[in-house]
């Protein structure tokens, strides 16, 4: 027994020296926060295992009304499973700007901070046109390099700030969230994040395509970090959440000595606060009759940039399900916002798992943008709303 041990104990003794002196050093980080806690990828609470910046809470922090048919409604059968399956965490129904319907599972409330992964992606967006407003950036044609002059690659001079938002910059970046070796594992992880971005060159010509890439939102906040002179945590406590009364929230650190958000991901908030973002973009940027963000940029965002990949705007999802126009913030793991504005109506799910089959039955996700499980939850509330 004590041979075995010591030569197991001298086995990872010779892999971790492997792993510390390898360019793949950051795994040691992933293996104590994530692996060894029995994930295979990163999940809702894993914020509790980094450092964070705190986004602090409006001194008058807002309240839902509740709709009144509150949580009257039930789900159905095959919904009420979907979500054990699918292991929900958090499962929320807005009508004309009240709570339907709210339920939390697996010891979640409507307190409770979850990550946001990608949801953040749209707020970042957000954050952009504010910075635009306020003269911080000309506009969305500014090139990148007049903020991140060390930018690397054939193209980085012609990459500009809108083609960060639309993703659509032409950036070397390999999105694979369960291949701990990816560049978006190591994001997750590295000590110094903005100079694993800045190693990733501009190699394809930008604004030419929609390709969806992590390290695109993350090289978007390094700009609007350098543009403003705060972080983007202090931007976004200042201009978005205490102008709407949101509570207090954290976001993901790497562990560099001056703190670089995780800003394609890593926004630990509750629920009903996620789901305001969706509500203020509804509401074409206004908020409780105060414009804090440009109606034009909003209305931008909400449309397709690109003909060929009608699924994005700038920062935003959007889909058009059963004749209705739909945006959406959606996270790994299926974290999602889903807005359907014409019927002033919201759906918000947050939980450990997604669908990986596509909306059309019995098929791969593949090369279709949304996986059926936004659908099952859409169907959820369209189902609840449309009697009312």
């Amino acid at each position: 027994m004590n041979r075995t041990l010591i030569k197991g104990g001298f086995t990872f003794a010779i892999i971790f020296s492997l792993l510390y002196n390898s360019k793949y050093n950051y795994l040691i980080k992933g293996i104590s926060t994530i692996y060894m806690q029995g994930h295979t990828t990163a999940f809702l609470e894993d914020y509790k295992s980094f450092s964070n910046n705190p986004i602090k809470a409006a001194d008058t922090q807002n309240t839902w009304p509740n709709h009144h048919l509150y949580n009257s409604i039930s789900l159905n059968d095959d919904l009420k499973k979907y979500h054990l399956e699918r292991k929900t965490v958090a499962y929320l129904v807005f009508k004309n700007d009240s709570i339907l319907f709210e339920k939390y599972y697996d010891g979640f409330n409507k307190s409770s901070k979850s990550n946001s992964f990608s949801m953040v992606k749209s707020i970042v967006s957000a954050l952009m046109g504010i910075a635009i407003q306020e003269r911080y950036i000309k506009s969305l044609d500014q090139k990148v390099i007049d903020f991140i002059p060390d930018l690397k690659g054939p193209f980085a001079h012609q990459v500009s700030i809108g083609d960060l938002s639309s993703m659509a910059s032409g950036q070397k970046w390999s999105e694979e969230y369960y291949n701990p070796f990816s560049v978006t594992s190591a994001s997750y992880f590295v000590e110094n994040l903005n100079k694993l971005i800045i190693d990733q060159p501009i190699t394809s010509e930008p604004g030419k395509a929609f390709k969806y890439q992590s390290g695109t939102t993350q090289l978007l906040a390094m700009v609007i970090k350098k543009a403003t002179g705060v972080t983007i945590s202090e931007y976004l406590s200042e201009k978005l959440w205490k102008p709407m009364g949101l509570k207090a929230a954290l976001w993901q650190l790497d562990s560099h000595s001056n703190g670089m958000e995780k800003a394609f991901c890593c926004l630990a908030s509750n629920a009903r606060d996620f789901a305001r973002f969706g509500k203020l973009y509804k509401n074409h940027g206004k908020w409780n009759g105060k414009q804090i963000l440009d109606s034009s940029f909003v209305a931008l965002s909400l449309k397709p940039r690109f003909q060929e990949s009608p699924e994005y705007g700038y920062g935003w999802w959007l889909d058009t399900y059963k004749g209705k126009k739909v945006f959406m913030m959606r996270g790994h793991l299926g974290q999602y916002v889903i807005v359907i504005p014409e019927i002033n109506a919201m759906v918000v799910r947050l939980g450990h798992l997604k669908d990986t089959e596509s909306r059309y039955a019995g098929k791969s996700s593949g090369g279709d943008p949304f996986t059926k499980d936004i659908y099952h939850y859409l169907d959820g509330g369209l189902e609840m709303i449309k009697n009312l």
